[in-house]
């Protein structure tokens, strides 16, 4: 914590990881190189404040690093960014309301659209360096454009001039109010950040020069919210790189649990970019907060405005995987989708069992063993279609577009995909999504799984009814790399638009009967 003196030891102690160096407590330092070198010096590990972390199986709970926040931080560590300025923002939206009734409706449109169209703009997202001026011509925009849109609205509504005047005199105020405790919120998150009171540990992953400098930055100027805890990188950096390493990337999962890390800041590994990814992109790795320094610093993006730590330019990676409020809006969804499908297509449903059954008599439903998200196996059912010889030629045989088991109705059924629709039920049992990765048998999982270094990857959502991958034409004998690019990508750029496309265009291929 700020204002304990540093400590000296010993050199770092040997852990099931090899060599490991943790950064000394930090101490009440003007900020020269000389206090910010003591901090990144390496100690020895100690186990006298194990982490609050349940051990691990293979892990040497005695060699466990302790956490380094202060008391403050530790029980502030679940706040985010949207959580001190959305109520912020919907007060400020609400507050005409404290003057007059005569718009309530006009201003609960204007705030819930504003609040809206603050969210898709990224103004809730957590930023390293906060500056009010830096979002002030976001911020101007976007109310601008939904108090035009609510009075072009109010217009239409009230064909009189002294009720528009009135409402905009509220719109006015409240933008006003927004600017104001956007300002107010900003500088006590500032100040929180400084006293550390709200601080999140960081690891850097590079240990190079601009890792170093990242790591200083951290270390000189708490205003950016990040706790530096330590750097990995691969073992061919080990005692070369800039910074001493707590541990390599192999190492990263079991460091991430140990150390209680949130955020993790990518600068410059000594790796090739897909394996770091591959690190990056396992499940514990995954649920940290992504930042990362490009690669080429004179580029920016055109989009929403830059963020940096010290002048190094840093730019927030989107969500790899889908928790929190995304997982929550896009599970409301699924259940809601589903359910009206059901409902909708019921006589479909039941077309679909007599045919099933007057084309190859009783067993109308067809249940195969998939696996899901993180790996997880479920029963998936689907109208059969036709009758297998065995279980095992069910689960091996990749493909039986062409066989001659398959008869006319059960061959219009698949290529209408009419036999997926009872995975409707599997989306309401929470095994599966409308839209996602497909979902494959375990034994090609596992084929395509050691064949493929990104297939794995696409587990880290549930299966899908549809994806992204089967309406961009791979479907059938299309190269599994192909598709694994996609569902990644579906991954790593979801939002609800992109679902909603998705199934438009499922529409499409259904009625075109593209299917296998």
């Amino acid at each position: 914590m700020s204002g304990q003196p540093a400590t000296s030891h010993p050199a770092a102690t040997a852990t099931p990881y090899g060599a490991v160096a943790q950064p000394a407590v930090p101490r009440q330092h003007d900020g020269g190189d000389e206090g910010v070198r003591g901090a990144l010096n390496p100690v020895r590990l100690t186990a006298e404040r194990p982490t609050t972390a349940a051990p691990r199986p293979g892990l040497d709970m005695t060699a466990v690093l302790p956490y380094a926040g202060s008391r403050a931080s530790k029980r502030t560590r679940w706040l985010r960014a949207w959580m001190m300025t959305a109520p912020v923002d919907v007060v400020a939206l609400l507050a005409p309301l404290l003057l007059t009734q005569n718009y309530w409706r006009g201003t609960l449109a204007n705030a819930g659209l504003t609040v809206a169209v603050f969210a898709t703009g990224g103004l809730y997202r957590a930023r390293r360096h906060l500056s009010i001026l830096d979002e002030l011509p976001s911020l101007c925009g976007r109310l601008l454009a939904c108090g035009a849109v609510v009075a072009i609205i109010a217009t239409e509504r009230h064909d009189s001039v002294p009720y528009v005047s009135g409402f905009m005199h509220g719109v006015a105020l409240s933008a006003a109010l927004v600017i104001v405790g956007r300002a107010a919120s900003r500088t006590l998150t500032i100040v929180a950040r400084k006293q550390r009171w709200v601080e999140h540990n960081a690891i850097v992953i590079g240990s190079g020069p601009i890792g170093g400098e990242v790591a200083r930055m951290l270390r000189r100027y708490p205003q950016y919210g990040l706790r530096f805890i330590g750097c990995v990188d691969a073992p061919s950096r080990q005692g070369v790189g800039a910074l001493p390493l707590i541990g390599t990337l192999d190492d990263l999962e079991k460091l991430v649990v140990m150390l209680e890390c949130e955020v993790l800041v990518i600068a410059d590994p000594d790796c090739p970019e897909s394996t770091l990814m591959e690190v990056v992109l396992r499940q514990v790795s995954s649920s940290c907060d992504l930042w990362a320094v490009p690669r080429l610093w004179g580029s920016r993006s055109q989009g929403g405005y830059p963020d940096h730590i010290g002048a190094i330019p840093i730019v927030k990676i989107g969500d790899t995987t889908l928790s929190g409020p995304r997982w929550a809006i896009k599970r409301a969804s699924d259940v809601v989708l589903a359910m009206v499908a059901l409902v909708l297509l019921s006589p479909v449903l039941l077309l679909c069992v007599i045919a099933t059954f007057l084309d190859g008599g009783p067993g109308v439903f067809f249940r195969q063993e998939r696996i899901g998200r993180y790996g997880k196996p479920f029963k998936v059912v689907k109208f059969r279609s036709m009758r297998p010889e065995n279980e095992h030629e069910s689960q091996t045989n990749w493909s039986i577009a062409h066989d001659r088991r398959v008869g006319p109705i059960g061959r219009f059924m698949r290529r209408s995909s009419l036999d997926e629709l009872p995975q409707l039920w599997n989306i309401l049992r929470g095994e599966m999504s409308v839209v996602g990765p497909r979902p494959e048998r375990p034994h090609f999982v596992e084929k395509f799984s050691a064949e493929y270094p990104n297939y794995a990857m696409r587990h880290r959502v549930p299966v899908g009814l549809t994806g992204l991958a089967q309406v961009s034409g791979l479907r059938g004998d299309t190269p599994i790399s192909d598709r694994a690019r996609f569902d990644n990508y579906y991954i790593e750029n979801w939002s609800l638009w992109l679902d909603v496309k998705v199934v438009l265009r499922t529409v499409a291929e259904v009625f075109r009967a593209s299917g296998r």
